[in-house]
């Protein structure tokens, strides 16, 4: 109880920050206690530019975690101000991706969670709500359409204009993460709407990129030309660039019930483990370099890079294993980010992690994902832990519920030609085919010891300079 309200502690003082401070600004900057938004004076700032449109992200982001931390009253608060204040009518060009992922995805699951009829969390409904939310993640999804528009693969361009469309001379480069992982949301507002445009444009990009693998390895690179489907990065690896990728084949699969989609991903990773594992077969026995996932050349398999980042996967971890390692872990980084980047106005971004020099500016994601995990890593009885796996998380960490609704879709055009393809399966048939290692074998005996024998802990401690 006292991490879990330490967790939940951490996200009250960010969002109360951001509300006193930054509202009705995109983000907090909490060295200066101020807002910040688009960067006006440079196109080229893409690191600011990409993400904050000037329509409040960081209140938004944060819609579903004051529900999930069971706060009825600010959420409800919250929902009404986003109702009230928010307009996607700007002269913003944002990319397709982040607007997606962060605003898209954060108002279809406030309003799954305000017209879910049980209300796990609490109360959460609004007065006289009218599917408002619904209405703007509708009115939004179509300013990012036009990215979809004359591009020769059907890939879409990165970014959009949410007034004018695609910008001149618009780059033609995109990653497979951006343009590969916008079905979850598409998808479910396709089908609360009983409109097949969005999941249609949606599931085209991600079949068009999938077109693209290589015949020698079945792997994808991590950048390509929309106009020429050239692979302009070669890399083929699970981190950014893409990652979201292949975890929305699968949540697709699950959410919708399509098969193609399933078969897209245990293609992908029957190919990943060919081409990707590195390493001693088993994680707890044998001789040799523990096992890892590395970045390949996607034609030849060539190593590249040994390049691993780091996900929040402590809060699954946890749920799948049972193993209080992780809540070990997860006090750690809750301890870590009160101490080292606890800024006057909020959680400020670490430049570096070792000189834990500090950037003046906390991500939406901060109260959208890290608080979130953090606090249900610590909640044994919340609603998501009880649910019976009702819950999945978007990649942005957006809680939304498998439902029987979402498989049925209205309409026989998912894309042209294939309705025999479009075949759908049963919430209790969701079951993915097994390519499990040694590695995800985890015996009774050692389900509440370290997940590595300590002689293999050890030597990844010498792999990171840790000893």
């Amino acid at each position: 109880a006292r991490l879990r309200d330490a967790a939940r502690g951490m996200f009250a003082f960010g969002y109360d920050s951001y509300m006193r401070h930054a509202f009705p600004s995109d983000e907090l900057d909490p060295l200066h206690c101020c807002g910040r938004g688009p960067d006006r004076d440079d196109p080229t700032n893409l690191n600011i530019n990409d993400v904050l449109g000037n329509y409040s992200l960081t209140l938004i982001d944060a819609l579903d975690t004051l529900a999930v931390m069971g706060n009825s009253s600010e959420f409800q608060k919250a929902v009404k101000l986003v109702i009230d204040t928010v307009s996607f009518d700007k002269d913003s060009t944002v990319q397709v991706f982040e607007a997606t992922i962060r605003v898209l995805g954060s108002l279809l699951s406030a309003h799954i969670i305000i017209t879910d009829t049980k209300q796990p969390f609490g109360d959460m409904t609004i007065k006289d709500y009218d599917n408002e939310l619904l209405h703007m993640a509708h009115d939004l999804a179509v300013r990012l359409l036009p990215a979809f528009e004359n591009t020769k693969t059907g890939i879409p361009y990165p970014r959009v204009n949410l007034k004018k469309g695609v910008p001149p001379n618009s780059n033609n480069e995109t990653c497979t993460a951006g343009a590969g992982s916008l079905l979850v949301e598409f998808g479910i507002l396709s089908r609360l709407l009983g409109d097949s445009t969005f999941e249609w444009v949606a599931r085209r990009a991600v079949k068009a990129l999938w077109s693209l693998r290589s015949n020698n390895t079945g792997l994808l690179g991590n950048v390509v030309n929309i106009q020429t489907g050239h692979w302009v990065g070669k890399q083929s690896g699970l981190g950014a660039g893409s990652d979201s990728f292949y975890e929305y084949l699968l949540k697709s699969y699950i959410l919708f019930g399509e098969q193609e989609d399933l078969e897209m991903f245990n293609d992908a990773y029957r190919n990943i483990q060919n081409h990707l594992r590195r390493g001693r077969e088993a994680c707890n026995e044998g001789e040799g370099d523990p096992p890892l996932y590395v970045n390949v050349n996607m034609f030849t398999g060539q190593l590249m890079n040994t390049w691993i980042d780091s996900l929040q996967a402590f809060f699954p971890g946890l749920q799948a294993t049972k193993n209080p390692f992780y809540l070990h872990v997860g006090m750690d980084i809750l301890q870590s980010l009160e101490k080292y980047t606890k800024a006057k106005c909020g959680y400020a971004t670490l430049h570096h992690v070792v000189e834990k020099t500090k950037e003046d500016r906390m991500e939406s994601f901060f109260l959208s994902e890290t608080c979130k995990y953090l606090y249900l890593l610590f909640d044994e009885d919340n609603p998501v832990h009880k649910s019976g796996n009702k819950y999945m998380f978007t990649t942005e960490g957006h809680i939304v519920s498998v439902d029987e609704r979402f498989r049925n879709s209205l309409w026989q055009d998912i894309l042209p030609g294939e309705e025999d393809r479009a075949e759908k399966v049963k919430p209790n048939e969701l079951k993915a085919v097994n390519f499990s290692s040694n590695c995800n074998r985890v015996p009774d005996e050692r389900r509440y010891l370290l997940p590595l024998k300590s002689n293999y802990m050890r030597q990844i401690d010498r792999m990171v300079g840790l000893i």
